[in-house]
């Protein structure tokens, strides 16, 4: 079957790409998904760096990446980049770009790619009442030509690679005037940038299309390859693949493996990072997991008869099952998503008046849920649900097929009015943790609108059993059990320790449930990825902050150690503070 973005809905197909190269390593083509991170260092500390990228180099990193935010920084990583080789280092450098046509220039010089951000490279933000004639949008069009022209001469002249790298907190406000902040935006920002460059007969591209909000990361990144795709087969560049913003510990790896699990799964990606607020080396053997989990071919599938979509690529939309009881316990419609758990685990678990059981309460057990549980690929089973009473439908354990796949072909399978409960293994041998199998098997699924109540079983401790569900639900914003954060993982732009910043927050806050609490390094792309926060805490001056409500800054300059408790105070007055 064919789909728009994608060769099968139930069938991974890797989607075949050109080879670009970035010094000694091929991204796309036949080669394997290449893993990358990010240095923490200011790119002006040039020993700083050199060890941080020695330490990843020696974890496996195969690609480097650092700001440069003016020609200043860039003109540095002619020392980093001497230094690592002369330290027998040869993994290729990327100078991450933004707001600097001058720095990408200078950083061209050194380092092997060039990341630039389509949002501000040109563009600013400006004034967000502005409208844009047809005739102002072409003048926009051509000073894009006229300043990014020479950079790419430059690095097809030199042999540079360049990603032209979306965010959906940085977008222009011309392309936000015109396609709003949607995944639309994030495409067409990045195809302006791209036909250019085609213009001047230079394809050493790679696109990216990042944002902290998974559901949207994963629409934009689908949108991006059915554009692609139209424009035309030589428009085959690779693709790279993250969540930006994503935070830390085992929420960030959920939300990774959400987003970036469910585009492996289609066969898109060739090259991925995984963001965390956490030392750069420990972001590599997460990136690791889900590019093996993805490496080997799957056999063919042979279904007897096409299967239609069972969601929306583009837009979420939740499967619209008939509301049922289970155990006594609603669910389906616009109930929220369940979570059960197998018996032994929910037995081994305090009982339902502990503290800890009050917003996280085990729904359904497993074995007494009498869920109908089919092979998916088998036409006479699926036959039998066609006028069975509205029951919860379960892939059985068993089927020898991946389970993002064969949960979708459930859901394509089956009447719409059936409940769906999502598994996070099937029994077997699963390649991936237990979080990020999680993230992977069953919150790909609720990105797109499918389940009614989720089935955690590859965390066999039964307290983190039942966190991990939750934090799936949370992870894919259909259901909130505790504070929700989004933080970024810190770069060269970084102003003040973010991960002691971030601690202290969670510290104070983790409390708050349902309070969304931004944690950003920079104002690169912090105001537009804290869009639908609650609160924002934002680096500023050297070690200054400023709090955001919303998109608004409402506290300014404010010393990083008076900063939480002004953050504490701005949440009081916004009457949404709770003592423990």
């Amino acid at each position: 079957m064919n789909t728009i973005h994608c060769a099968d809905l139930y069938h991974r197909e890797r989607r075949r790409t050109r080879e670009v190269t970035v010094g000694n390593v091929g991204i796309g083509g036949d080669n394997p998904v290449r893993v990358q991170s990010m240095l923490t260092h200011s790119t002006l500390d040039t020993k700083g760096c050199v060890q941080e990228a020695l330490q990843l180099a020696e974890a496996g990193c195969e690609i480097i990446r650092l700001t440069a935010q003016t020609k200043q920084y860039a003109a540095n990583l002619e020392n980093i980049a001497r230094e690592l080789r002369a330290a027998g280092c040869g993994v290729p450098l990327v100078a991450d770009i933004h707001f600097k046509p001058d720095a990408a220039m200078e950083a061209a010089k050194w380092v092997e790619k060039i990341r630039i951000n389509p949002g501000n490279f040109v563009d600013r933000r400006g004034d967000a009442a502005r409208e844009y004639t047809d005739a102002e949008y072409e003048q926009e069009l051509e000073k894009i030509r006229r300043e990014f022209t020479p950079l790419v001469l430059f690095c097809k002249e030199h042999g540079r690679a360049m990603r032209l790298g979306s965010n959906h907190g940085s977008l222009s406000q011309r392309i936000l005037t015109r396609y709003g902040d949607t995944p639309e935006g994030m495409v067409e920002s990045a195809l302006e940038f791209a036909r250019v460059a085609r213009e001047l007969n230079y394809h050493a591209l790679v696109f990216s299309m990042k944002a902290s909000n998974v559901k949207v990361m994963i629409q934009a990144y689908r949108l991006l390859v059915q554009r692609l795709a139209e424009e035309g087969e030589d428009w085959n560049y690779p693709i790279h693949l993250g969540v930006t913003e994503a935070g830390e510990g085992e929420d960030a790896r959920i939300k990774s493996a959400m987003g970036i699990g469910s585009l492996l799964a289609d066969g898109i990606g060739d090259t991925l990072r995984v963001s965390l607020t956490e030392e750069a080396v420990r972001e590599v053997a997460p990136g690791f997991e889900l590019a093996r989990a993805f490496a080997d071919p799957q056999p063919p599938l042979r279904l007897s008869t096409p299967v239609r979509a069972p969601f929306n690529p583009f837009r979420y939309c939740r499967r619209a099952s008939e509301e049922m009881e289970v155990q006594g316990v609603p669910l389906g419609g616009q109930h929220p998503v369940r979570v059960a758990l197998p018996r032994a685990v929910a037995q081994a678990l305090p009982g339902a008046d502990a503290p800890q059981m009050k917003d996280t309460p085990v729904e359904i057990i497993y074995e007494s849920a009498q869920a109908v549980e089919v092979d998916p690929r088998d036409p006479a089973e699926l036959e039998k649900l066609q006028t069975a009473p509205t029951c919860l439908v379960a892939v059985r354990d068993g089927v020898d097929m991946p389970l993002p796949q064969a949960q979708r072909l459930l859901a394509a399978g089956i009447p719409e009015r059936h409940g769906i409960l999502l598994k996070d293994t099937l029994g077997g041998t699963e390649p991936l943790s237990a979080s990020m199998a999680a993230g992977v098997n069953i919150g790909s699924l609720l990105a797109d609108g499918i389940g009614d109540a989720v089935l955690v079983r590859g965390e066999k401790d039964p307290q983190r059993a039942l966190r991990l569900a939750y934090d799936v639900l949370q992870a894919a914003g259909v259901r909130l059990s505790k504070t929700e954060y989004v933080s970024c993982p810190s770069c060269g732009r970084t102003l003040y320790n973010i991960r002691e910043a971030a601690e202290k927050i969670r510290a104070a806050t983790g409390h708050l449930k349902g309070v969304k609490i931004a944690i950003m390094g920079c104002i690169v792309n912090g105001p537009g990825e804290m869009s639908d926060a609650d609160f924002g805490y934002v680096g500023g001056a050297p070690g200054k902050i400023n709090l955001y409500v919303g998109h608004s800054p409402v506290r300014i300059n404010i010393p990083q150690e008076e900063a939480v408790e002004h953050l504490i105070n701005l949440i009081k007055e916004h009457g949404k503070w709770r003592d423990r």
